[in-house]
């Protein structure tokens, strides 16, 4: 189904079919990067030799990617290296930046 939908639809299509996986909680901001990061790799994913899952491992690893950025959560490192290595190339601005509890500690003994 997926492999049909990427081999006859447009730009427009495509963002319309990723349209589906966007939550109520990502900014329009948020959103934007990571349906660039969903339809990048979206053919890569869509006819894995396991079958069924793919498109959910894609997801999983989006939202990895994007509450990283965006929320500042961490992961095991061969997780991250695999995501930041799938989003290489894609721009994003205006990251938060986060402040560890330690970072937050030292500030206050000062």
């Amino acid at each position: 189904l997926i492999g049909a939908l990427l081999a006859t639809t447009s730009g427009r299509q495509a963002a319309e079919f990723a349209e589906q996986f966007r939550s109520y909680l990502l900014s329009e901001k948020q959103w934007k990067v990571l349906m660039e990061f969903i339809l990048r790799h979206l053919p890569d994913y869509h006819d894995l030799p396991n079958g069924g899952g793919c498109l959910d491992q894609l997801l999983s690893l989006s939202m990895v990617w994007a509450n990283y950025l965006f929320l500042g959560c961490s992961y095991n490192k061969a997780l991250l290296d695999k995501v930041m290595e799938m989003a290489d190339g894609n721009e994003v601005e205006d990251l938060p930046q986060f402040t560890t509890r330690s970072e937050l500690m030292k500030k206050h003994q000062s």
